[in-house]
């Protein structure tokens, strides 16, 4: 052997060692990430999350679809991210039931499947890896512990649903009238979906007010978009002075709407999974353990007592 090719190996061997250069690059993958809708803040920015992996970490492509409010679609999406033969499946699923055939056709792909933000019915380590979200059943309770020290324990509470077969909704609502079973003159006298949208609250508030009129003294909403829409419908009515508006998720909007002294709180639910889906992905690619559920939020409550403070440096969405 010459001797510059043996110095030549005696180099490379040497930078090895001392880590100047690694003999293994980061290795790249491909998450689908499957959204529900891009049609309110929430959403908007939970996908923005997740596209920012992409220049946050440059080993990783990201292909996002957009279900637009559709079941239905969105099982469609998912079959066209597992045929592109990505190596993550992300999904935000619409509603809990109808995802077993995407589980199946993923299995046979043998590319795992993460529930982002809600749950779909199916069992952890077999049809999908894990979820990670917000503890949804605590944000209700968060939600009824605040009205009902408000309201000092009585009176009648309207209840916005969010996505009726969702898990979000059904959690929310679970925890929610868990608290308020404890107070026998609190009383839900209408709940009602409005699909976390504001321009559907703001009609089904409507149609609350003509039924119920001055007997509305608080609203428990699943969502600000609806929380919003339905102190337009109290607004209009000239009844959003005299009745206690608490929703969930803490976006910019809404706590504007506390400062003005419309909305009386809102319940934190950061939409930035960005980051832990990322992390997550890696662990479940290096065969690592994780388990079923991945919870990353604690819920903050956002009043009229710090609404100002957090406006600033807390709300992006």
């Amino acid at each position: 052997m010459s001797f510059k090719k043996l110095t030549l190996i005696s180099f490379i061997l040497v930078v090895l060692m001392t880590g100047i250069i690694t003999p293994t690059m980061a290795q790249e993958f491909t998450i689908g990430f499957s959204q529900m809708e891009n049609n309110m803040p929430f959403r908007i920015a939970e996908t923005n999350s997740i596209k920012n992996i992409e220049e946050k970490y440059p080993e990783v492509d990201v292909i996002v679809t957009d279900a637009q409010s559709s079941l239905s679609k969105q099982i469609s999406d998912c079959m066209d991210l597992i045929s592109r033969g990505v190596d993550i499946l992300a999904i935000a699923p619409r509603e809990y039931e109808g995802f077993q055939t995407v589980f199946d056709a993923a299995k046979e792909k043998d590319i795992p499947v993460i529930l982002v933000d809600r749950e779909a019915k199916g069992v952890p380590g077999e049809d999908f890896e894990t979820m990670i979200g917000a503890n949804f059943w605590y944000e209700g309770r968060q939600a009824a512990v605040y009205l009902s020290a408000k309201m000092e324990g009585e009176g009648n509470i309207v209840e916005l649903i969010g996505t009726a077969g969702s898990s979000v909704a059904r959690d929310r609502e679970g925890g929610f009238h868990q608290v308020v079973e404890y107070f026998p003159d609190m009383k839900i006298i209408a709940s009602q979906p409005a699909d976390f949208t504001r321009m559907e609250a703001l009609n089904v508030m409507e149609n609350i007010i003509q039924q119920h009129n001055d007997k509305i003294d608080a609203v428990y909403a699943h969502n600000d978009e609806m929380a919003l829409g339905a102190i337009q419908a109290l607004n209009a009515a000239g009844m959003v002075d005299d009745v206690l508006i608490v929703s969930i998720d803490g976006q910019k909007s809404a706590i504007k709407s506390i400062m003005d002294g419309n909305l009386d709180a809102s319940i934190e639910c950061p939409p930035y999974f960005g980051d832990i889906l990322y992390e997550t992905s890696k662990k479940i690619l290096n065969g690592e353990d994780i388990p079923p559920k991945v919870t990353i939020t604690d819920a903050r409550i956002f009043t009229k007592a710090n609404a100002e403070y957090h406006y600033d440096r807390d709300s992006e969405f």
